[in-house]
């Protein structure tokens, strides 16, 4: 079992960060704005926290695609709250336990588990990165996102469309950080354009 709270209020924190003329600004992800990955990550809470309590979304699991224009105007007060729930739902011992699903994929929950403690860790710090905000992870955290991601890339290496891209060149004594940003597709030098 892994403790999600401290990365969910990292998230939190870096979210509720952001200004309103960031939302159009680019990522690591080339394809998704701030905002759009901000919509990413109150998505992303709702289907993990129903992945963890093993209940249904309302609507089905298959969300929208990410977009900023998806966000509501509490946005920034209602993501940490959403984040916390998910934080919580996984700090119950039968989440991890059985089968679950998440974005209409069936898997084990265990795997649904370290899914979540990588999107939190990799979208916190592609939003952090884009809005000029610090990053830090509690190390436990990146070593079981790293856990989770490199075996999924020594698979795939070319990428997993919707997931990672390409991975990165990143020396092999890096910070674990930067080794799990490379694997996920991310140049750990990344910077927001001036």
């Amino acid at each position: 079992m892994i403790d999600l709270q401290p990365a969910a209020d990292t998230v939190a924190r870096i979210v509720g960060g952001v200004r309103d003329d960031q939302l159009t600004a680019p990522t690591p992800c080339t394809e998704s704005t701030i905002g759009d990955l901000i919509d990413h990550v109150d998505g992303l809470s709702l289907a993990f926290t129903a992945a963890a309590r093993k209940t249904p979304l309302p609507g089905g699991s298959q969300a929208p695609k990410p977009s900023a224009s998806h966000l509501a105007t509490d946005w920034r007060e209602r993501i940490p709250g959403r984040l916390s729930e998910l934080a919580a739902a996984w700090r119950d011992p039968e989440a991890w336990d059985g089968v679950t699903e998440a974005g209409g994929q069936p898997m084990p929950s265990g795997v649904a588990g370290l899914v979540s403690v990588d999107e939190l860790v990799l979208h916190g710090w592609d939003i952090a990165v884009a809005s000029g905000q610090e990053f830090n992870c509690e190390p436990a955290l990146v070593e079981a996102a790293l856990g989770f991601v490199g075996p999924t890339v020594a698979d795939k290496p070319k990428g997993i469309p919707g997931l990672f891209g390409p991975a990165v060149p990143v020396s092999a004594d890096a910070p674990p950080l930067h080794r799990l940003l490379g694997l996920a597709g991310r140049d750990p030098s990344w910077r927001a354009p001036a």
